[in-house]
């Protein structure tokens, strides 16, 4: 199930919700019980390495005889 971030306008808390996509622009309260919250933009890491494709020829035959 997705997460959402939220902010609450009252205190400034930032917090979290698992929740389905299509209750993610339903009304949150923050854990301290004031209702006054918006939605955040969430930024999505990805880690990793990529990896340059392999030069093994290639091109028409194989590359021999292509010029």
């Amino acid at each position: 199930m997705p997460r959402y971030d939220y902010r609450c306008r009252a205190c400034g808390e930032t917090f979290e919700l698992s929740r389905p996509m299509a209750q993610s622009g339903d009304p949150a309260t923050c854990p301290q019980g004031h209702p006054d919250t918006v939605k955040l933009l969430s930024t999505v890491g990805v880690g990793g390495v990529a990896q340059a494709p392999s030069a093994s020829g290639g091109g028409c035959c194989g590359g021999g005889c292509c010029g």
